[in-house]
């Protein structure tokens, strides 16, 4: 073999322990945030937290009761929306201890650390995320 063809440049595979350790610890804390918020959004539209007696008197107020199933409707989407974000920070956690995170699933290369910080559940980089429109 030619020294040459020996002589590669060396390319970051995957992102060190301590990265990933820095990853895990944002992931940890966006979790425990939504965590909580999914709490308080499905209280808001299971009624769960009411003490009244909304619920057994009888009521005469269409509007009233219109709106407060849209909003408890729209607040089943925002928490359905909230379980789907959950799974995919936790399915971040399992890439962190497989010692995959990070890399882009699309071409393989590392996804910028910043884009990690603001987007931690992240499996496309920026360019393979613009391309896939």
């Amino acid at each position: 073999m030619k020294e040459e063809e020996v002589k590669v440049e060396k390319v970051w595979s995957r992102y060190s322990d301590e990265e990933l350790e820095e990853f895990r610890l944002i992931i940890l804390d966006k979790l425990e945030k939504a965590r909580h918020d999914l709490q308080l959004l499905t209280e808001a539209y299971t009624n769960s937290n009411d003490h009244d007696i909304m619920d057994t008197s009888p009521t005469f107020k269409v509007l009233e009761e219109g709106y407060q199933v849209m909003s408890k409707e729209e607040n089943s989407r925002l928490a359905a929306r909230q379980e789907k974000f959950i799974q995919n920070l936790e399915n971040a956690l399992v890439r962190i201890e497989n010692k995959s995170y990070g890399i882009c699933r699309a071409t393989g290369k590392l996804i910028s650390k910043e884009r990690l910080r603001s987007v931690p559940h992240a499996t496309l980089s920026i360019e393979a995320k613009l391309n896939q429109k």
